[in-house]
């Protein structure tokens, strides 16, 4: 019998997951695949010689969810002000620099992707 690791109510959530941030992918070394009985595998910092260097297996929509989020935040906080002497700060205090307005746009990014997973019920 084929072991499975992931249950199908979460197989679901997982899939919506994926798919809410599918807008990432075209703009980042970074991609979900569905594995099937395995759960969902995200793919990160691909390299034309040896393809993708991390492969990282969720189950839990949740975490997937937070994983892909921070990717995402961490993306749009950093890539603004690469080659600045700000970079060497670490995430939260570049963020801080940010104008207000910049800071409620990327926050509300994240409630913009949990609609697009629907009615999800995390605890």
């Amino acid at each position: 019998m084929k072991k499975i690791y992931i249950t199908e109510e979460e197989w679901v959530k997982c899939r919506k997951v994926m798919e809410a941030f599918s807008e990432m992918y075209e703009e980042q070394d970074v991609l979900v695949v569905d594995a099937g009985n395995y759960g969902f595998i995200k793919l990160q910092w691909f390299n034309e010689k040896q393809g993708f260097e991390a492969a990282i297996p969720y189950s839990d929509s949740k975490k997937l969810f937070d994983s892909l989020w921070e990717t995402w935040f961490d993306y749009h906080v950093f890539v603004p002000v690469l080659g600045t002497p700000i970079a060497e700060l670490d995430y939260e205090d570049i963020f801080q620099t940010f104008p207000k307005e910049r800071q409620e746009e990327l926050m509300k990014k994240k409630d913009y992707f949990l609609a697009l997973c629907g009615e999800m019920q995390w605890e």
